[in-house]
């Protein structure tokens, strides 16, 4: 496993369910095209598994 993931929000959370909302923001991310720096452990990855169709994810 990475040390950090890179994730960047693609598709905006105008219209998506307040949960996956409340997880974009959780994660550091308010605007598209933004991008954060998280570590990689599993609490990250299942957030990002939450809203894998809405962020592109590198690893570092």
């Amino acid at each position: 496993m990475a040390d950090k993931l890179r994730i960047t929000l693609i598709k905006s959370t105008i219209g998506a369910v307040p949960k996956n909302r409340k997880t974009v923001e959780a994660l550091g991310l308010r605007k598209l095209n933004k991008t954060v720096e998280m570590p990689d452990n599993a609490a990250v990855r299942g957030m990002v598994q939450q809203v894998r169709h809405m962020v592109k994810v590198e690893e570092i």
